[in-house]
């Protein structure tokens, strides 16, 4: 599957990848890194000729539940031709001033991504507010 996306720090958070293949191999892919209780999605991609049939959003829906089920709070993801797409997803644009802390730890913030790459962030979950 020929894709653009950087492949740095792929290999340590390989267990929180999702990978779909057929016989021809890979045809769609996803992960997060997990920080604190924020999460970093990255390297949504699939294949050319399966696309428009769900795949992506199947990924995305999957990497949210998992995010989801350790209670991370947001996740934020960074991308350079998808931003309409996440947008679909409830992903909204955020300046990086508004990433939390613990993901700028991340290859993707220190330089993987380019600084032109757009910021998108989801909120999961709302901290309770005094009244």
């Amino acid at each position: 599957m020929a894709n653009d996306l950087p492949t740095v720090g792929v290999a340590e958070h390989l267990t929180n990848f999702v990978v779909a293949v057929e016989p021809s191999g890979t045809i769609a892919c996803g992960g997060v890194e997990y920080y604190a209780d924020f999460a970093l999605m990255r390297s949504i991609v699939v294949a050319k000729g399966v696309r428009g049939v769900g795949l992506g959003k199947t990924i995305v829906a999957h990497l949210l539940a998992a995010c989801r089920h350790r209670a991370v709070r947001s996740v934020v993801l960074l991308t350079t031709t998808a931003e309409h797409y996440f947008a679909g997803l409830g992903f909204a644009p955020a300046a990086r001033e508004e990433v939390p802390l613990p993901l700028l730890a991340s290859s993707q913030f220190r330089g993987v991504c380019p600084a032109s790459a757009t910021t998108m962030l989801r909120v999961l979950k709302v901290e309770a507010r005094d009244h």
